[in-house]
């Protein structure tokens, strides 16, 4: 996948202006797909560029002017032949897990840390994303929303992105067990 389709399905949401789409990705498309601020810029000026969006400046009496951007239906084509296109399996690329791997050789008081840090960043993405899903569903249950409600795909995501973060943090929590445990137990070599 491009930065540019991640951009494209980003922008169905509505017209939003550069630093309106930075938040959309932080909240919802990061979940799948990171990108600096300053690489969506970029990307929304190739985007402009090769007709996929429409940008419109948006004048401000006591702020600067604003561009807002939304997809074209050249854009909407692209994202209909992306989505058609077969995919590749994702793979983990984990600086966390290499270093777990190595944890019969290597003192394990750092890596406990670690790990309790990535089990705390992920439960606090699993309340966000609780959060993000409540809003999206308003007072339907989800059973309801996801029979009825509009724009199903973020929410899909969202839910992708909440059972991520939940089994990162369930990871990170039992893989400290083991190792607290295994500090006063002898290690087998």
């Amino acid at each position: 996948m491009a930065l540019r389709h991640a951009v494209l399905a980003a922008l169905l949401e509505g017209e939003l202006s550069g630093y309106q789409l930075a938040k959309a990705f932080d909240l919802g498309v990061a979940n799948f797909w990171y990108a600096q601020p300053q690489q969506l810029y970029a990307e929304l000026g190739r985007l402009e560029r090769d007709g996929l969006v429409r940008g419109r400046e948006v004048v401000q009496e006591s702020r600067p002017n604003k561009r807002l951007f939304e997809v074209t239906e050249a854009g909407l084509t692209e994202l209909e032949e992306f989505t058609a296109a077969s995919t590749k399996p994702s793979f983990i690329r984990d600086d966390l897990l290499v270093q777990v791997q190595a944890a019969d050789r290597v003192d394990t008081s750092a890596l406990i840390t670690r790990l309790e840090e990535r089990a705390a960043f992920a439960r606090a993405k699993v309340d966000l994303f609780g959060k993000l899903l409540r809003a999206m569903r308003g007072d339907r249950t989800e059973e309801e929303f996801l029979r009825h409600g509009d724009r199903i795909g973020p929410y899909l995501t969202c839910l992708r992105g909440l059972a991520f973060e939940e089994g990162n943090r369930d990871w990170c929590e039992r893989a400290v067990t083991v190792l607290r445990e295994r500090r006063g137990s002898p290690s087998p070599r």
